[in-house]
């Protein structure tokens, strides 16, 4: 299986920058058997039965990029340097992984200044990764994060456009609460409360789990046989009460669709026994052609990158060649692709 095999051209024009507006009206596409058709996400109550169970990955994005300077004594006098610093997780002691640029700019037991309340000390640099302790922990963390940090938008649409306020409103669902993702859940993205209120009505259930999407993400895939890469750890929680509604709705025939990759992603990783398990941990999971689903009946997501490990989950689900086919309409027919982009609901 060759990483060539999960690639497609795509126009740059189709890349979304910005959420479609309200979320629920953005596109649609829903493969069904051998059937494309054309939609809105405000319409996804007509395409699922009463009884079916909706997966909701209920992390927190947090404003995980900062702006800061290092200050320094020089024999030229005093000096600074602007420290970018992107958090990626934080550690059983309390410091922070991140990513610092330029990190050659701060020396170990060095003081980046984010704000006239939040600053961090270096303490250790491992494999390109910085270790970060900050002033302030637990609430005044949180609350000096939230005024001082920006959305950790995905490489693809930083490199248009930065980050802004209207962004820590749009990347983050509607449902957030577990505060920990340094990227979005995205397909979530295209739901609203009037959409929630709609899918109740239609009879339809929903589950909550949480896995922190990490900025790993993003990272490419950099070998050719694809069943060698290695997937980046993200940590989630699967509840025993999240698994006995699911088990309920299996046992009375409804249908499990997780709403985005992650939650996918989750819910098969408590279930590589061949019955799905509370469980809470850290999942590598990788989900390629040949993955053997024990949960998992459709999947709502957005369009993914080229060669990307979610393109190849979803093929996994669906078949590659239909895959293509799935993408060649979505091209056609100029639906907005990547995080901000437009919805497919897949069912094989």
């Amino acid at each position: 299986m060759k990483l060539s095999d999960f690639d497609f051209k795509l126009p740059d024009d189709l890349i979304a920058t910005r959420p479609a507006n309200p979320r629920s009206s953005a596109r649609l596409l829903v493969a069904q058997g051998n059937e494309i058709s054309d939609d809105q996400v405000f319409n996804l109550p007509d395409w699922l039965r009463p009884g079916d169970r909706l997966v909701l990955n209920d992390t927190r994005v947090i404003p995980a990029r900062l702006s800061g300077r290092r200050h320094r004594n020089s024999a030229q006098g005093p000096v600074s340097a602007a420290i970018e610093a992107t958090l990626l997780e934080p550690r059983s002691d309390g410091a922070w992984g991140a990513l610092l640029k330029p990190l050659k700019k701060v020396r170990i037991g060095e003081k980046i200044v984010f704000s006239s309340d939040l600053s961090a000390v270096l303490e250790r640099i491992e494999d390109g990764q910085a270790f970060l302790r900050f002033n302030l922990a637990g609430d005044n963390f949180d609350r000096a994060l939230d005024q001082t940090g920006a959305m950790p938008l995905p490489p693809y649409i930083a490199a248009k456009r930065s980050a802004d306020e209207q962004d820590k409103t749009d990347y983050q669902t509607v449902w957030a609460r577990n505060a920990g993702a340094v990227a979005a859940p995205t397909a979530s993205l295209h739901f609203d409360d009037a959409l929630l209120q709609s899918l109740t009505k239609r009879g339809v259930d929903f589950t909550h789990v949480t896995l922190h999407v990490g900025a790993g993400t993003f990272l490419p895939v950099k070998v050719e046989d694809v069943t060698t890469h290695r997937m980046h750890a993200e940590w989630g929680r699967v509840s025993a009460g999240a698994v006995a509604e699911i088990l309920e709705t299996k046992a009375a025939g409804g249908r499990i669709i997780p709403v985005g990759t992650t939650a996918l992603r989750l819910i098969e990783s408590a279930a590589r026994s061949g019955t799905i398990q509370a469980w809470e941990g850290e999942t590598d999971i990788f989900i390629y052609p040949g993955f053997e689903f024990h949960v998992t009946d459709a999947l709502m997501t957005n369009f993914h990158l080229p060669k990307s490990t979610l393109l190849m989950l979803v093929s996994a689900l669906m078949g590659r060649d239909r895959m293509q086919q799935v993408y060649d309409h979505a091209i056609r027919q100029g639906y907005r692709f990547f995080s901000y982009g437009d919805a497919s609901l897949l069912i094989p």
